[in-house]
């Protein structure tokens, strides 16, 4: 019910402010009414959001920045971990919002998208206490968008000036956990690698700039795939696995 009423309010507050602003991208061919269905649309998603299943090990999709997430990582790896593992998984990404209370609900978070981006303060708080109690986060940008792996970079410094993203050896666990795999390569036969990041001797954080999100499972996503890592899925059910028993 408070989850209603607050989508209600935000919605009469919408209504509100379309009847005493100039309509906003009229210009460029978006309507008031167009844009008022789009924010009665994205309260809609919002209320509606799946909670998380706290009888299953759930993986969340951030939401960050605002409204910024990730439409191009397949959660396919979590199938897949399902089947070949005892592990009671969750087969599907649920929204999760950076700055809210429930992100420590999620054990493990996939973190993606495009274009440059900066967090707020009380992401930057949650990611830092979300990191160094437990969590785990697998992350990579979309399309391999340079201005998304720069923009990572930069707040992981600002968020964790004493820790620092390391590329792992083919030799860590996370490339032998469930699945076996002996070398990284890029959709053009180049080799390619994964960063990680260490709190006190325990990985939380499993990166890639080319990219790990496996785009052609990947429901409406429209991203070429950029650079993406040709074992992206094994590499991923190594890491959920890895994640949740180490």
């Amino acid at each position: 019910m408070t989850e209603f009423l607050s989508a209600v309010a935000l919605l009469a507050a919408g209504a509100m402010w379309l009847s005493t602003t100039p309509a906003f991208g009229v210009g460029a061919g978006v309507s008031a009414e167009q844009k008022q269905k789009e924010m009665e649309e994205e309260v809609t998603r919002a209320a509606n959001a799946p909670k998380a299943d706290l009888t299953k090990l759930q993986c969340g999709n951030l939401v960050y920045a605002g409204t910024k997430s990730s439409i191009c990582f397949a959660d396919k790896f979590l199938s897949d971990v399902a089947e070949k593992t005892n592990l009671n998984v969750g087969k599907n990404f649920v929204p999760v919002r950076l700055d809210a209370d429930n992100v420590f609900d999620f054990p493990f978070c996939v973190w993606s998208g495009e274009a440059d981006f900066s967090l707020t303060k009380k992401e930057r708080d949650n990611l830092r206490k979300y990191l160094l109690n437990g969590g785990f986060i697998l992350s990579s940008p979309g399309c391999s968008d340079p201005s998304w792996d720069t923009a990572l970079r930069k707040e992981l410094k600002l968020i964790f000036p004493e820790y620092k993203m390391v590329k792992l050896p083919m030799s860590h666990p996370v490339f032998s956990t469930v699945n076996q795999v002996t070398r990284l390569t890029d959709k053009h036969g180049g080799q390619a690698f994964v960063e990680g990041m260490e709190v006190n001797g325990r990985l939380v954080m499993v990166y890639s700039k080319d990219g790990l999100n496996d785009v052609s499972n990947a429901k409406g996503c429209c991203c070429c795939g950029g650079n993406m890592i040709v074992e992206a899925v094994l590499v991923n059910v190594n890491v959920f696995t890895y994640a949740l028993l180490y």
